[in-house]
């Protein structure tokens, strides 16, 4: 099967810079033939080797919906008996629905957490404009429409569509757990995009009020200036303990991984977290909200909930300060099993693989996809 997949291959894409590659990835061990189109970008030849042996087509883009013609041209061209598109809102999305329309090429729609109440309400004049311009549409007639988690599909729903849903959620790749060395003080990280929607706002007037005795790593990428604000904010708060440290890739991001204690998200808004399924994956304790859509989270005992507002991280932090050694090595080995067991990527191949059978062949609907029924 020859699939064309429609994403940004540069960390500019932020999650979907692991999950859409190391998915594609996995696919490739199914029989398929992928190929990565990408705007250019700052970063796209910096990161186009770790996509290898994906093949990678850039293509040039402009404005601010990313606009391209070559994008028309490659997809005019391709031979692919499928286009799957990651993220909406943008232009490949309204390239891949003209495709659909002019060859008959199913098209699977990975919204990757963008129609959730939140994103929609997010610049929603802008998007209500896509909206009517294209997004809508593609939406309506895709083939299939990809949800990470069941609070997806339920936003899925509210927001009108009634297509084929398949539940599948995101994975990450297992590291070697060595021994993790200990510090007289204990370290919480952050990592991601640092955007009003991630609650850092709401965790540093937590952090300022909290007896937590741990340092606080905030790590990410800027996304309008609101580092800056946020720094403004750890000054007038006093915060000493406080440390931004940029972005984090490849042996960098390994390395932090494996010095830090625990994890933390208190967030308004997610699809299914990357950042989260990694912070397990290397043996860390997570403190994060239901807007993860993690459930599994505390219902193993793998991490501690919170609200994304100061009240709730507050209680979170006190509560994760009180944990002794074990009981945090113990949260953080549940969560580690919790991968282990429902988010390696093989698996979450295996079901999109039959995703993509059943958009080009029909048949039996596979257990990971479900119908509207209302």
């Amino acid at each position: 099967m020859k699939i064309d997949v429609l994403t940004t291959s540069s960390r500019n894409a932020g999650g979907l810079f692991y999950s859409v590659r190391w998915l594609s990835k996995a696919l490739l061990g199914k029989g398929n033939e992928l190929r990565i189109l990408s705007p250019i970008d700052d970063f796209s030849e910096t990161d186009g080797g770790v996509w290898e042996p994906l093949p990678v087509e850039l293509y040039s883009a402009s404005g601010p919906l990313q606009f391209s013609r070559k994008l028309r041209a490659a997809l005019s061209s391709s031979n692919a008996d499928l286009i799957h598109v990651h993220g909406i809102w943008m232009d490949n999305q309204w390239a891949a629905w003209q495709r659909q329309k002019a060859a008959g090429t199913p098209v699977v729609v990975s919204p990757r957490g963008m129609l959730d109440p939140w994103a929609v309400k997010n610049s929603a004049w802008k998007k209500r404009i896509v909206e009517v311009l294209f997004a809508g549409k593609a939406l309506r007639e895709a083939s299939c429409i990809h949800a990470l988690c069941r609070s997806e599909v339920e936003s899925i729903r509210a927001y009108g569509l009634k297509n084929p849903i398949a539940l599948i959620p995101n994975g990450v790749e297992l590291p070697g757990l060595g021994t993790r060395e200990k510090s007289e003080v204990k370290t919480l990280l952050f990592l991601g995009r640092i955007h009003p929607k991630k609650g850092l706002t709401e965790l540093l007037d937590a952090w300022g009020k909290s007896s937590c005795s741990w340092k606080l790593l905030i790590a990410g990428w800027d996304d309008g200036g609101h580092e800056e604000k946020l720094r403004a904010q750890v000054e007038k708060l006093g915060l000493s303990n406080v440390e931004f440290i940029g972005p984090q890739f490849g042996d960098e991001k390994d390395q932090l991984l494996r010095s830090v204690d625990a994890f933390i998200l208190p967030s308004f808004s997610e699809g299914l977290p990357m950042s989260v399924l990694e912070a397990w994956s290397y043996g860390l304790p997570v403190v994060i909200t239901d807007f993860c859509n993690l459930p599994e989270a505390f219902e193993a005992e793998a991490g501690i909930r919170i609200k994304p507002d100061a009240d709730s991280i507050f209680q979170g932090l006190e509560k994760l300060n009180g944990l002794t050694e074990p009981e945090l090595e113990s949260m953080g080995s549940k969560g580690r099993k919790l991968v282990e067991q429902k988010f390696t990527w093989p698996m979450i191949a295996e079901n999109m693989h039959q995703v993509y059978e059943w958009c080009l062949h029909g048949g039996d609907l596979p257990d990971c996809m479900e119908l509207d029924h209302g």
